[in-house]
């Protein structure tokens, strides 16, 4: 069956929406078979295909060959849509399960197709054809900074013009607090996401990402885009107040007085971008320390004391300066945590020294009472570093040796009593742990017998909450102990955390 109007519709759609002209063949195929399966009272397999050069179409009716289904008596569960292999070797001895039998029907005609039907699977195709196209050209381009026209403003939502029929939007999270935005603004944001979905936007940008700020001074620094200058991160609380670090690959070049620019024209330029939002630059350095006296700025650090273990640091300012340090709301604090990766604490310089003051007198008194020493050595010790018992038995020998007035006899003396008070300390929590009574609400505990109970108090679990803290493992190894009683019973002692939760 001919029919030109086919190839006047695939030409018209193709140019105006700048798509291949086969989604729009595919589309009309699609309007087809939809109307041929409408015109039948079955459920029938229907397959057209239209001829790209002439616009002729011919309908196929298709069955699947499938092997015979005992559930149904030996026939075929879907008599309209399948066929059994035996009943297709008939026709053809070569078919086998899975192929398709075809055969030709009358065609409905595209002049009197129900035109509703047929446009919406047209429109349809032509709009998965589109958002696929606008996902494939921007996917690459994640991490850009994209510039658009405030299209419309909905609930928060901005929704940008990005021109060619691309949209994208700015949700009202990753908007900037109080700007100001109208319709027809020009404004640039930082391309977060590109998803493919059946409906609504598809490009994420935000107004809120640190990155946004990096892509902008790569923008207004050349240096920074050449590679000369470094940006080693940045933090902002939006709208308000942001830290960015910065580093020279040239000796010659001030990375902080470069990003400024003459009389502060270019972090200016990107302070009026982002809503009037206060940008320090910080100087970044590789000892984490001076990182963080850098970042911390305009405040001035007096004393600093890292601990490694929990990745923080004790940041000791004077009283009239707390404040500063500080910032409104905890802001300098917050933003030089988020800068450098370390948790800051800001304390009192006159607290902070007496806080250490206390803790040394702690340390010292444990090295008294627990390795027999007079106060002198005890006090060396302290200011030497050392905080437990345990780096005195087992540091390096020759580390201790080191220390002026320390000669290899009192070292190994020192280290001989170290041990022997780990070795006390240890067979006395043993002890305790022995001697150990169950406390009455694990006695008391459904399912938990009185053996059981004194068995997990040699252990060290002597109350509900030390069960609730283990895993099935854990119990594992009491005697007679399954995996579902375990379970049991851990759960059993966790009621009253859900029931905590649930506000009970």
């Amino acid at each position: 069956m001919a029919n030109k109007e086919i190839l006047l519709v695939a030409e018209v759609f193709s140019n105006e929406k700048d798509i291949d002209k086969e989604i729009v063949f595919e589309a009309i195929e699609s309007a087809l078979e939809a109307a041929t399966i409408k015109r039948h009272t079955n459920l029938i397999k229907v397959r057209v295909i239209v001829d790209r050069k002439t616009g002729d179409y011919n309908t196929y009716r298709e069955w699947d060959v499938v092997d015979v289904n005992p559930e149904v008596d030996g026939d075929v569960e879907f008599p309209s849509s399948q066929i059994l292999l035996e009943v297709a070797r008939m026709d053809d001895p070569n078919i086998q399960i899975g192929d398709v039998v075809r055969e030709e029907i009358e065609s409905v005609d595209f002049g009197r197709i129900a035109a509703q039907t047929a446009k919406q699977v047209i429109i349809h195709k032509v709009r998965e054809a589109e958002r696929k196209k606008i996902v494939e050209a921007y996917q690459n381009r994640v991490g850009e900074l994209i510039t658009g026209i405030v299209k419309r403003i909905e609930k928060g939502n901005v929704y940008l013009d990005l021109g060619g029929h691309v949209e994208a939007l700015i949700a009202k999270e990753d908007t900037i607090p109080r700007e100001a935005i109208r319709n027809g603004d020009r404004i640039r944001g930082y391309l977060k996401d590109v998803r493919s979905e059946p409906r609504g936007p598809q490009l994420f940008i935000s107004r809120t990402a640190p990155e946004l700020l990096i892509a902008l001074f790569r923008l207004e620094v050349p240096e920074v885009n050449e590679g000369l200058i470094s940006i080693m991160g940045a933090a902002r609380d939006p709208g308000s107040r942001a830290k960015i670090a910065v580093k020279s690959n040239d000796p010659r070049l001030d990375p902080v007085g470069a990003c400024v620019g003459m009389r502060g024209s270019r972090v200016q330029s990107v302070t009026n971008e982002i809503a009037g939002e206060r940008v320090d630059i910080i100087l970044w350095n590789p000892s984490e320390a001076q990182f963080v006296i850098n970042a911390m700025a305009p405040a001035e650090i007096q004393s600093i004391v890292v601990d490694e273990d929990k990745h923080s640091m004790d940041l000791a300012v004077s009283s009239e300066n707390l404040s500063q340090a500080i910032g409104r709301g905890g802001q300098n604090v917050r933003l030089a945590t988020q800068l450098t990766g370390w948790e800051l604490n800001v304390l009192d310089a006159t607290k902070a020294e007496e806080k250490s003051d206390a803790e040394d007198a702690k340390i010292k008194q444990l090295f008294v009472d627990q390795l027999d020493v007079d106060e002198d050595i005890a006090i060396i010790l302290v200011e030497e570093g050392f905080n437990t018992v345990e780096e005195i038995a087992y540091v390096p020998v020759s580390e201790m040796l080191a220390i002026e007035g320390f000669d290899e006899t009192l070292v190994n003396e020192l280290r001989s009593r170290a041990k022997d008070a780990l070795l006390i300390r240890a067979l006395t929590d043993e002890e305790k742990i022995e001697s150990a009574e169950p406390s009455e609400d694990l006695l008391e505990m459904e399912g938990m017998d009185k053996e059981l109970a004194h068995e997990m108090a040699g252990q060290g679990i002597i109350t509900m909450e030390d069960l609730a803290e283990q895993s099935i493992d854990d119990l594992l190894g009491f005697k007679e102990m399954t995996e579902e009683r375990a379970g049991q019973l851990i759960m059993k002692a966790r009621e009253p955390w859900f029931a905590e939760a649930s506000g009970e």
